[in-house]
């Protein structure tokens, strides 16, 4: 199976605030896209509306294929070492290989609250590739990461595209990736 994702005419409100309105995309397999906007404009409401987890105010949501979402919560047990964390969701998702990051190998016996935020971010990226899931939402990927740790994001979601993935990705900076598609909610404000 393609994996698919597209949204007809969405709005997302608030409490009160209408966010965005209006906004319509079709991805298909290989397709990234970047979602950018001042903050409070909707980028992570966005997501979590694509990822099924909101309800959109108005509009329709299509999707064929898993979908993984990365957010500021990385879901990673604290109290646990790296290794065991990254173990417990291999089970759960029924791996019998864990992807366990190469520049992460001295730090499997640490306990995750002693990660540094990238070193987090990095870790819950290895979780979500080594689900495998077909569409990828990444929420602020590049936050807290080093040059090089940014390098090897954009390298993960370059061989995801290629294996005929869906990348979503809400950032603020720019993208390490050659050949992928904005979106400024800007254009979709009220």
């Amino acid at each position: 199976m393609q994996a698919s994702l597209s949204a007809t005419d969405i709005a997302c409100r608030r409490g009160d605030r209408l966010l965005l309105r209006g906004l319509s995309l079709d991805l298909g397999p290989g397709d990234v896209l970047q979602v950018s906007g001042a903050n409070g404009t909707g980028k992570s409401s966005l997501l979590r509306i694509l990822a099924g987890l909101l309800t959109p105010y108005a509009g329709e949501v299509h999707r064929e294929g898993a979908i993984g979402l990365l957010d500021e919560k990385p879901a990673l047990d604290e109290h646990l070492p790296l290794g065991k964390a990254l173990d417990f969701w291999s089970a759960i998702d029924g791996r019998t290989n864990p992807h366990r990051p190469a520049d992460m190998a001295d730090l499997m016996d640490v306990p995750v609250r002693f990660l540094s935020t990238g070193q987090r971010k990095r870790a819950a990226l290895a979780r979500l590739d080594s689900q495998r899931p077909k569409i990828w939402l990444l929420d602020e990927p590049l936050n807290g990461l080093d040059r090089d740790a940014i390098v090897n994001v954009g390298a993960m979601v370059d061989v995801h595209r290629r294996a005929k993935g869906i990348c979503v990705l809400a950032s603020h900076q720019p993208f390490p990736l050659d050949d992928i598609q904005v979106l400024d909610l800007a254009e979709y404000a009220p």
